[in-house]
């Protein structure tokens, strides 16, 4: 709520104003007010939200960019070099595979693939080779797949690797990896730290000064920062993370539990549930379970009817916004990686569960299930 949030010194306003000027007067060359001097090297209303988003995530500095992409991006060009490898998990964002694959590889930078939930494969992986990285989602996208932090933070820092936790679907809110070992913390902002679905950003969030100050330099060399009014829009909606991160994942829970007893529903895929593999360590390392919960129904042509008959649940790509979206990772989403060991079954769908009504919720779902 305050980090970052001073009210402005000069006309006592409790929010700060959006500073959009491009450029910054100096007093004789060299001479910077704040140490300011054009937009894309510093910002007041992107270093507040720096400052926040530090805070939240109980880091020393953090890094706002213009997507989670973007962020992504930096951080590896910051840590890796040609003939480096990353171990990823099996079950990560598809635009995360793109960028090493594609991006990244043709650079020279290896990926091998792990499932992050179970440790001792990732200590066998690691054993058959050094990776420079381990780069991990928990709860992971889109099947919710929980991988034990602490432990994974062992093992990585063990063998040398430095240990990256995407943590856009938990959020600050409900767990925070730096405080479970993790160097470095990645966000979609675009996700739940926005929260209203109207704003695209990144952000990481890191202990290490040195590793701080080769992230900064890229953020500024390659220039791939939040504008300022982004940068205002995220303050805002961290304002209210809490809350509403309490409303979706109470919401989701419910949503859960109706659908676990479905008879047109194969598989539910939610932490909450006391059946799910991660659930102990969900609830050990997390606060709540999130608002995402993801479905498999008969087959793909089932679940994509099912994806094309919510009405409350509105057709879309992302999730985290304070409405309920519903989504068919194999064609939008995760259609990148199809083909691929990170290719997402045909028949799940997946929800990011809003913040309406959970009856109305509900009955929508009912309805959609009832037209298959």
């Amino acid at each position: 709520m305050h980090a970052g949030q001073a009210f402005d010194p000069t006309t006592g306003a409790v929010i700060p104003p959006v500073h959009f000027s491009t450029t910054y007067a100096q007093d004789g060359i060299g001479g910077l007010r704040g140490g300011y001097e054009y937009g894309r090297s510093g910002n007041p209303t992107r270093t507040a939200l720096e400052t926040q988003l530090a805070a939240i995530e109980g880091g020393a500095r953090a890094f706002s960019f213009a997507s989670g992409l973007a962020a992504e991006d930096a951080l590896l060009r910051a840590i890796l070099k040609p003939g480096d490898d990353v171990l990823l998990g099996s079950d990560v964002y598809g635009g995360t595979y793109r960028l090493l694959t594609r991006i990244l590889g043709p650079w020279g930078v290896g990926v091998r693939v792990v499932d992050m939930s179970d440790l001792d494969a990732v200590a066998a992986r690691l054993a058959e080779s050094h990776a420079v990285v381990l780069w991990v989602e928990t709860p992971s996208n889109p099947l919710l797949k929980i991988t034990d932090i602490a432990g994974l933070a062992k093992i990585g820092h063990d063998a040398g690797a430095l240990v990256v936790v995407d943590n856009t679907f938990a959020s600050p809110a409900l767990q925070r990896p730096l405080d479970l070992g993790a160097d470095v913390v990645v966000h979609s902002a675009t996700k739940y730290l926005g929260g209203h679905s109207d704003v695209v950003g990144g952000a990481l969030v890191l202990h290490d000064e040195a590793l701080a100050e080769k992230v900064g330099f890229l953020q500024f060399a390659a220039g791939a920062v939040s504008g300022p009014l982004d940068a205002f829009l995220t303050t805002r909606g961290i304002k209210t993370l809490g809350i509403r991160m309490q409303r979706h994942s109470e919401n989701a829970a419910s949503i859960a539990s109706f659908l676990n007893g479905h008879g047109r529903v194969a598989t539910v895929y939610y932490p909450g549930l006391a059946d799910h593999p991660g659930h102990d360590i969900a609830a050990r390392q997390m606060k709540a379970f999130g608002g995402i919960v993801s479905l498999a129904l008969a087959d793909g042509k089932t679940a994509r009817r099912f994806a094309e008959s919510t009405r409350l649940f509105q057709l879309a790509e992302s999730l985290g916004g304070v409405e309920s979206l519903v989504n068919y990772p194999d064609a939008m989403t995760h259609a990148s990686v199809r083909g691929t060991e990170l290719a997402v079954p045909e028949d799940v769908v997946r929800l990011s569960v809003g913040i309406e009504s959970v009856d109305d919720l509900i009955d929508d779902l009912e309805h959609a299930l009832g037209s298959l």
